[in-house]
């Protein structure tokens, strides 16, 4: 299945994204995790774009987008920058794929522009302080100091083989490019100032379940239940502001694609398949 890609300028940002899947399919808008890019759904995107339009930007900071010289980061403008890329690709009604940072970004949208969102497949993303580990709360109120081991390859390494089952199926490709796009000029000092801004998320948690009880989209919930930051709990809360939700909890970590795609893509499709029928967007250009 060929994955398209290439660069859209959304205010000066060149956004760069991988699209597959036909043109004319419902879209689905994979927002990705740190410290990665949207190369980590590269086989999601090989295993189910025969059949489902898949659409997976990165991030200011983040892959291959690039900034103009004094972008200021925070949770907020990786919301405006993605919001601006989904009006520019003309994407219309989208299924929103929220992974770890994808939660805060895709969320804000969510509260944005309620229309937009279709359906929603949340991924180890966390919506609900009964999630966070004793970990998370440690970097949620850590100081500057504190977070710079937070770019070493070590820790790269640990967020996908920590909680696998065999981490020898992890191919260490994932690891290795995110490590890569770490140690780019400008990237660390980009991701510290994201990780100070992690705890405005915390206090969106409670506006963010106001939009699942309003809202009740159809909901699929992924989880690997090794995730040492974002803990099986935090799937089964969004039962509670959406008690329709369908939840599926693997013995893997947090990159659960990584070791599980055999047993997860065919959840994925069956849910998208369910799905009633929107009128697709536009395609990317």
């Amino acid at each position: 299945m060929e994955i398209r890609h290439g660069f859209m300028d959304v205010e000066g940002v060149q956004v760069f994204y991988r699209e597959t899947g036909p043109a004319d399919g419902v879209p689905v808008l994979l927002l990705h995790g740190f410290p990665s890019a949207s190369h980590q759904y590269r086989r999601l995107m090989e295993t189910l774009g025969d059949r489902h339009r898949l659409i997976a930007p990165d991030y200011p900071g983040f892959g291959h987008t690039r900034t103009p010289d004094g972008f200021r980061y925070s949770f907020e403008r990786l919301a405006d920058v993605i919001g601006g890329f989904v009006e520019r690709a003309g994407l219309g009604r989208f299924v929103l794929y929220a992974f770890d940072f994808g939660g805060p970004v895709g969320f804000r949208l969510a509260r944005r522009h309620p229309e937009w969102i279709s359906a929603l497949i949340v991924q180890n993303a966390n919506a609900y302080t009964e999630g966070l580990s004793e970990t998370a709360w440690q970097t949620v109120h850590a100081r500057a100091e504190d977070l710079h081991d937070l770019f070493t390859l070590p820790v790269t390494r640990g967020q996908y083989e920590t909680g696998a089952t065999d981490p020898s199926l992890i191919a260490p490709d994932g690891w290795t490019l995110d490590q890569h796009f770490l140690d780019l000029p400008g990237r660390k000092e980009a991701q510290l100032a994201l990780a100070l801004d992690y705890r405005s998320n915390l206090e969106l948690y409670p506006a963010w379940q106001e939009w699942l009880r309003e809202h009740r989209p159809p909901t699929l919930v992924l989880w690997g239940r090794g995730d040492a930051i974002f803990l099986e709990p935090g799937a089964h809360a969004y039962t509670r502001d959406v008690p329709e939700a369908e939840v599926h909890v693997w013995d893997t970590g947090h990159f659960a694609l990584e070791e599980k795609l055999p047993e997860i893509a065919p959840v994925i499709s069956a849910f998208l398949e369910r799905l009633p029928r929107d009128a697709p967007g536009e395609a990317v250009a």
